[in-house]
């Protein structure tokens, strides 16, 4: 396991490499991933303007901040996404801001999914592919503690209620799941990831 997330780190980005590697990719028509397509350029397209926005407009709150920066060792928040997701585009400016006002507790990095095929596989979802996933490694022990994802809890629930409901995940469930991100802004992925690291810190998990 250390050596699979070791190549996955010496293979990462940095947040601003990845932004810069979907917009170049974008710029060609392309998204990342093995696979091409027209609505997944559509998709990574949609998701840039989101990005953009929330990284003009996302509050990380003084709580939060304070616990970040009086963790006790410093993390890397090592982030499986590709530039096409929308759940991913919604979470990263989050997790971004919450590094950046952590006083270097914490050090974000990405890699994409479909180029890191070792990895997802120690962190399907219900055996499924799913991301964003926030691996959480201990940089001093060089050890993983604690993982997270691919969304909050409720926007877990609302997905998984409307696919009981309906049987499918539809544009109309997709449009849903902007808008749920849009009232919590980014709220429930600061408390779900603190609390995470707040478990480590006190030997909780």
């Amino acid at each position: 396991m250390k050596s699979i997330v070791a190549k996955a780190l010496f293979n990462s980005h940095s947040y601003s490499e990845y932004r810069k590697l979907v917009t170049d990719l974008l710029s060609e028509g392309k998204s990342t991933g093995n696979t091409q397509s027209e609505s997944l350029t559509h998709y990574t397209s949609l998701n840039e303007a989101r990005m953009n926005r929330l990284e003009k407009t996302i509050k990380i709150s003084e709580e939060t901040i304070e616990k970040l920066r009086d963790l006790d060792h410093h993390y890397i928040w090592l982030v499986i996404s590709e530039g096409w997701c929308g759940d991913a585009a919604q979470i990263l400016p989050i997790i971004n801001k919450m590094a950046l006002d952590s006083n270097k507790k914490i050090d974000l990095r990405i890699v994409l999914r479909d180029e890191n095929d070792e990895l997802m596989s120690q962190y399907l979802t219900n055996g499924g592919r799913a991301i964003p996933k926030v691996v959480v490694i201990c940089k001093e022990a060089g050890i993983v503690r604690a993982d997270w994802g691919p969304r909050p809890k409720g926007a877990t629930e609302l997905l998984a209620n409307y696919k009981k409901e309906f049987g499918v995940i539809d544009d109309k469930i997709k449009t849903d799941l902007q808008l749920w991100y849009l009232a919590d802004k980014g709220i429930s992925v600061q408390e779900e990831l603190l609390e995470i690291m707040e478990n480590i810190k006190y030997n909780r998990l």
